[in-house]
């Protein structure tokens, strides 16, 4: 069971340039059917008290000027200055709005934490178990994902509410990865954890 006064549905990505990138062929599950599961888990979280925390990419003219030669993933972004974080594509999905009393966060690296001040506001709030959904599993999931549990938190990956470009990389993060790391479930099975917390 969760208990959802310390738990905290990580939401990352959920941006419409970002959600472009994925294929939306039957195979891989449709990205109107992804939304859909996502949407209605944020509503369940906040039904029962819990904290949605939506983290979104994203650059100002400052973050771009800052990103190495080096940097492989952002090099290209910060060259032909991508992402800008007042383009509409770049804002949270508006399906999956924030509300009052949700977190909010901008970053410019993969990782829900590295570069933004979330791990401080969920510790603030007491927060002790995450539940991440995020677009794609190979990035931005997965650096949160490393990130939160070397932090000490209790993990759970949305299976239903991740995606990847990729279907080999998603299923092996989903399969051999993660569940080093976190407990691998999907939005039904969370239900019934927040019933019972």
């Amino acid at each position: 069971m969760l208990n959802p006064v310390h738990t905290a549905l990580l939401v990352l990505d959920y941006q419409p340039a970002i959600l472009a990138a994925l294929p939306d062929g039957e195979e891989h599950g449709h990205r109107a059917a992804l939304l859909a599961r996502v949407e209605g888990i944020v509503s369940d979280v906040r039904a029962i008290g819990g904290t949605v925390a939506h983290v979104r990419v994203g650059f100002t003219a400052a973050d771009w000027d800052t990103i190495p030669a080096a940097n492989k993933s952002f090099a290209p972004v910060a060259r032909h200055r991508l992402m800008h974080h007042e383009d509409p594509a770049v804002a949270i999905h508006e399906r999956l709005a924030p509300r009052d009393g949700d977190i909010v966060v901008r970053k410019v690296r993969y990782g829900a934490m590295s570069t933004t001040d979330l791990d401080r506001r969920l510790r603030e709030r007491g927060i002790d178990t995450l539940v991440v959904a995020g677009v794609s599993t190979g990035g931005a999931v997965l650096s949160t994902v490393v990130d939160a549990a070397d932090r000490d938190y209790r993990l759970y990956v949305l299976s239903d509410g991740v995606a990847d470009p990729d279907p080999e990389v998603h299923r092996a993060l989903l399969d051999h990865v993660f569940p080093t790391r976190a407990h691998v479930i999907d939005t039904a099975e969370l239900r019934a954890l927040l019933r019972a917390g």
